[in-house]
């Protein structure tokens, strides 16, 4: 089997073609050989798959590396347990090795975007960003050239200032956070706020994003837990029952 063939693991769709395809052809031109079992097409439509979602996420997550200038360890090992928990050490050791090349590239963040809008279903773009603010906020300090790049590249995925804003609350919580991750004013009625809890809850749904592999459906369930945190808090202040 081909070096990346293993961290790959399974069919490319359209990843392979566009800007994606570009940034990554240092190994996607080798990563099938004739025995490894496992096919790709160029820039084949359909839905997003668990290789399309994971070579994107790569990509995005180098760029956010690169945003502040640092290359923390603690950014670093953020993506390490991110794939190991998931794929264990061997796959993360190629994942690690793809990384330090990207992290030496010039990376069309604006372009990839495009691409990915263009393929990847929306609960997935969601959990895409949702990813990508983790590891910006795993020092505990959002610094201003991360935000802004995150802001760019949320509109860019076609993801609307009320999500960015849900999802930043998340990751950067403030005092009006809870309603923020509802999407949702403080001044709103009991009513309103139940139907924005549901609403919220079947956004960020894990089963949404499941068929992208369980590495996927485990952090878009950190999200769906801040919705019900956020449910929680506001329900007891307000004594809502």
């Amino acid at each position: 089997m081909a070096k990346y063939g293993k961290w790959v693991g399974g069919a490319l769709g359209w990843a392979f073609g566009g800007p994606l395809g570009a940034l990554f052809g240092f190994f996607l031109g080798s990563v099938f050989d004739a025995s490894s079992g496992f096919y790709f097409s160029k820039g084949a439509a359909g839905p997003t798959t668990g290789a399309d979602f994971r070579l994107s996420m790569l990509a995005l997550l180098a760029a956010v590396m690169k945003a502040d200038r640092k290359h923390l360890k603690i950014e670093l090992d953020f993506i390490k347990n991110i794939f190991r928990n998931s794929f264990g050490d061997a796959y993360t050791r190629e994942v690690m090795s793809v990384l330090k090349e990207l992290l030496e590239k010039d990376i069309p963040v604006r372009d990839i975007c495009l691409q990915i809008r263009s393929h990847m279903e929306h609960p997935a773009r969601l959990e895409l960003l949702n990813i990508l603010f983790a590891l910006a906020y795993a020092d505990k300090e959002l610094h201003p050239n991360e935000d802004y790049l995150l802001q760019q590249i949320a509109s860019d995925l076609g993801i609307s200032e009320k999500d960015y804003q849900s999802i930043r609350s998340v990751h950067v919580p403030d005092n009006g956070w809870a309603y923020k991750v509802l999407e949702i004013e403080p001044s709103a009625s009991d009513d309103e706020i139940r139907k924005a809890y549901r609403r919220m809850a079947m956004k960020y749904h894990p089963d949404k994003v499941a068929h992208l592999g369980e590495d996927v459906a485990k952090s878009a369930n950190e999200k769906f837990q801040a919705v019900n945190r956020a449910w929680n808090q506001i329900k007891e202040e307000r004594k809502i029952v």
